[in-house]
């Protein structure tokens, strides 16, 4: 239903489903340009089901993912991670960017635990990052109505 994005050559990628919850997750490096566009397109046709794509970052990485979307009239932001750490985020939490990553590695972790989805064995950064992407993407699509207690800071 909506796919969330940390785009970059280490993609962080977090599946929501239409009731807002999180379904899977995952990093992934890739080699160069060429080999993420390709990427793009095999998860996109793997995952037909997908409405919604909400992306994290600009330029030459995000751009692929922006024209992947058009060319399957998928509904298409496209953020800044300050658009999400404010609202997921105290400013207090947000005051260095050591602080922002650490507590968006927790509320990453609580998303998993509140969504039921698989516990990881180690998460990475991008990968937490895409996840708190997607919650502020399924917030503003209104899959969820509002921020579940569990997840509130």
């Amino acid at each position: 239903m909506l796919l969330a994005v940390d785009v970059g050559l280490r993609t962080g990628l977090a599946y929501y489903n239409y009731r807002g919850k999180l379904e899977w997750y995952r990093s992934k490096q890739f080699g160069n340009s060429n080999q993420l566009r390709r990427a793009i397109f095999g998860l996109l046709e793997e995952h037909t089901e997908i409405e919604y794509l909400v992306i994290e970052g600009s330029g030459k990485y995000a751009n692929p993912w922006q024209r992947a979307a058009a060319k399957r009239d998928l509904i298409c932001t496209t953020i800044s991670a300050e658009t999400w750490r404010k609202q997921l985020l105290y400013p207090r939490e947000q005051r260095s960017g050591s602080d922002a990553k650490r507590k968006a590695m927790q509320l990453a972790l609580d998303v998993i635990i509140w969504s039921g989805a698989p516990k990881p064995t180690s998460l990475k950064h991008d990968a937490a990052e895409a996840i708190l992407v997607g919650l502020w993407g399924v917030l503003d699509a209104r899959l969820l109505p509002e921020l579940p207690p569990s997840l509130k800071r």
